[in-house]
């Protein structure tokens, strides 16, 4: 469903990157890894357990900011995030525009892993169209994915929601628009980020999360993205019924993580 623009040029990128990864390893291998990787966590759960939640983002640099944090060590910063109260932590995986590798994802989910149940669930945020992505996901420790409304038609989304979940994790569904929280509601999300920058533009509009909500099927866990960067809007995604807030830029030039993590929850540190 991707049209022109950078969303367009990131997924044909990716599905080179895909076809390049099968050839390099067959998915029967990589499943054998998955089934061998740390037992995942119930994502959804985790978010809902202390609300508002915070999934906080290691993101080295974006199209519409460049380089942001490009020398940022992903296990030190999971480790800031875990010890600061961060429900989630997002590691963005995509190489060229974000900076980001599949090992990031395994460096974090090891440097959490310590901490015990009370761990942040780990999130792999990427432009994932394949069963291959899911698997890889899963063979690096993820216990959920991200899945773009706008990457994918409705088919795609049903089937790669369904994969993740035989593999044990949960797919957080993001969608931007009303027509992609209906395709989200109609392929059975329970977990759905509604972003408010639009992939096609790379324009953020925090009005978005207020339109969008009262679309989202019942009984589903919102979680409001991109654009937060103070308790204000924290406050104002939860007035609108988001249990969870996605946050990348800011905390990632925030000089203390933790301190950001505290305020954007409202909580004594």
């Amino acid at each position: 469903m991707s049209g022109p623009g950078i969303l367009g040029e990131i997924v044909a990128k990716r599905r080179e990157d895909v076809a390049a990864a099968k050839a390099a390893r067959p998915a029967g291998e990589l499943l054998r890894a998955a089934n061998r990787a740390p037992a995942p966590i119930n994502f959804a759960a985790r978010l809902a357990h202390d609300p508002p939640a915070v999934i906080a983002e290691i993101k080295r640099a974006s199209p519409s900011k460049g380089d942001i944090a490009p020398d940022a060590d992903a296990a030190e910063q999971a480790l800031r995030y875990a010890r600061g109260g961060a429900a989630g932590v997002s590691v963005l995986t995509e190489p060229v525009w974000f900076k980001g590798s599949l090992d990031d994802l395994r460096e974090a989910r090891a440097a959490v892993d310590g901490l015990g149940t009370a761990r942040p669930g780990l999130l792999r945020k990427d432009f994932l169209i394949d069963e291959y992505q899911l698997l890889e996901a899963r063979a690096h420790g993820a216990d959920a994915v991200l899945l773009i409304a706008a990457c994918l038609d409705g088919g795609a989304l049903g089937r790669l929601l369904a994969c993740a979940r035989e593999l044990g994790m949960e797919a957080l569904v993001e969608v931007n628009a009303a027509a992609e929280m209906a395709c989200a509601a109609a392929a059975g999300a329970r977990l759905i980020g509604i972003n408010n920058r639009d992939l096609r533009s790379f324009e953020v509009d925090l009005s978005t999360t207020d339109r969008l909500a009262g679309g989202a099927p019942a009984g589903a866990l919102l979680a409001a993205l991109s654009g937060i960067a103070g308790r204000d809007d924290v406050a104002r995604f939860e007035a609108a019924g988001a249990t969870a807030v996605l946050v990348g830029e800011a905390l990632m030039r925030a000089p203390d993580p933790a301190a950001m993590i505290a305020e954007l929850r409202g909580v004594a540190r």
